[in-house]
C-alpha cells in the first residue's frame, strides 16, 4: 500500500509532516509513504534524523497551496502544487490514499473537480469520531456543510453507516438525528423533513430516531447525523471540555500531598481519560463521498498528529469503505434519494 502525503501542506510543514511520516514507519508495517513536495526542504529533514527506510520516498513538486490562496483558482492554477500532484496520482491509482493538512477549502475544491463525487452523491462529508460512554459515536457531518438539505441527511447516514460497519465492525451500526428534542415535530421545517424521509427510506440504516446533544454522549446510537454547523460546534465543545477536564482533575491531583499519592493509586486510569480526549491522537478525518481516499488533517498539526494520521489513512485504505460507498449509491432505488421539498 501507498500512502501519498502533501510534505507542504499545513502551519507546521514540511518539518511536522515529514517527522510524523517517519514515525509511523517506524511504529507500523504494511505500507510506504511517497512525500509530495520541494525535496531541497524535504530531504535535509530526512537527513538530520540519519533516516533511511527504502518505505519511505520523495516526489518532487515545486509549488504550494497556501491558506492565502482562493481555493479553486489554486487547484486550477498551481498544477505543480505538492495537493494537485497528490489528487492526480491518487486519481491515476498510482497511491491508494492521500494525506494532507493544507488549505482545507482547496483541499475540498481539489477532491471535487480532480476526483469527482461518487455517482449519487449530492454533497460529500467530512465526518469525526467522538466518544462516548459506549465506546465511539461518529458525528456527520462534521463542518464541510453548514446548510444541507433533507436528502443530505440521509445520504450522510448511509455513508456514516458503511464507515461504522466497515472500519469499527459494528453489523447494524444505530442511526440518530440531532434535534433540539426526541419528538418527530421538533426542529426546523428541513430537519423534519430530513426525520420522514430516514424514516421512511428504504436505504440499509438503523434509524432509531431523533436524539439530543446529551444522547452523543451517551453512546445511545453510533452514528449521530446533523449539519456541519451543529456538528462542528458540537466537535469543538467536544474538544474544548476535555481540556477544560484534564486542567480541573490535575489542578485536584496537585493540590496537596495526598492528592498527589492518590493520582499514583490511579494513574493507569487518567491516562486512558487523557488518551480518549487526545486531540493528536483523534485527530484526522475523511472526506467521503469523493472517488477517492482523502483523509484531513489539521492545519496545525505536529508530527505526532501527522503520524496517528497516517495510520488512519493506512486503516481507511485498507478497508472497504470507498468501494461500499460506491456500490450503495449505485444500487440506490430512484426514490431512496428523492425528496420533494
Amino acid at each position: 500500500m501507498l500512502i501519498l502525503v502533501d510534505a507542504m501542506g499545513g502551519d507546521n510543514a514540511p518539518q511536522s509532516v515529514v517527522n510524523g511520516c517517519m514515525d509511523a514507519i517506524g511504529e507500523v508495517e504494511g505500507f510506504d509513504i511517497l512525500l509530495i513536495g520541494d525535496s531541497n526542504k524535504i530531504n535535509p529533514i530526512i537527513k538530520e534524523r540519519n533516516f533511511s527506510d527504502p518505505r519511505l520516498k520523495v516526489h518532487h513538486a515545486s509549488d504550494v497551496i497556501t491558506n492565502e490562496d482562493m481555493p479553486t483558482r489554486a487547484i486550477k492554477n498551481k498544477k505543480d502544487s505538492s495537493m494537485v500532484v497528490g489528487f492526480n496520482l491518487l486519481k491515476e491509482k498510482k497511491g491508494d490514499v492521500f494525506l494532507s493538512a493544507g488549505n482545507s477549502g482547496a483541499l475540498m475544491t481539489g477532491a471535487l473537480l480532480i476526483l469527482g463525487r461518487i455517482k449519487g452523491v449530492d454533497r460529500p462529508t467530512i465526518p469525526a469520531l467522538v466518544p462516548s460512554k459506549g465506546g465511539k459515536v461518529l458525528l456527520v457531518d462534521a463542518g464541510l456543510n453548514s446548510v444541507c438539505k433533507p436528502i443530505n441527511y440521509l445520504q450522510f447516514s448511509i455513508i456514516g453507516s458503511i464507515y461504522m460497519k466497515k472500519l469499527f465492525h459494528i453489523e447494524n451500526p444505530k442511526v440518530g438525528l440531532i434535534n433540539i428534542g426526541v419528538e418527530e415535530k421538533k426542529g426546523t421545517e428541513v430537519v423534519k423533513q430530513a426525520y420522514a424521509l430516514m424514516r421512511d427510506s428504504n436505504a440499509n440504516i438503523n434509524f432509531v430516531g431523533n436524539i439530543e446533544g446529551n444522547d452523543v454522549a451517551e453512546g445511545k446510537v453510533h452514528v449521530a447525523v446533523c449539519d456541519g454547523f451543529v456538528g462542528n460546534i458540537l466537535l469543538k465543545f467536544y474538544e474544548g471540555a476535555g481540556s477544560f477536564m484534564m486542567s480541573i482533575l490535575k489542578g485536584i491531583f496537585t493540590k496537596s500531598i495526598v492528592s498527589k499519592v492518590s493520582a499514583l493509586l490511579i494513574k493507569g486510569g487518567l491516562e486512558n481519560f487523557k488518551k480518549t480526549m487526545d486531540r493528536d491522537e483523534n485527530g484526522g478525518a475523511p472526506i467521503l463521498g469523493v472517488n477517492g481516499n482523502v483523509v484531513k488533517s489539521h492545519g496545525n498539526s505536529s508530527a505526532r498528529t501527522i503520524k496517528h494520521v497516517v495510520l488512519k489513512a493506512y486503516h481507511l485504505a485498507s478497508s472497504s469503505v470507498l468501494e461500499e460507498i460506491q456500490e450503495e449509491f449505485k444500487n440506490m432505488e430512484v426514490d431512496d434519494i428523492e425528496f420533494s421539498e
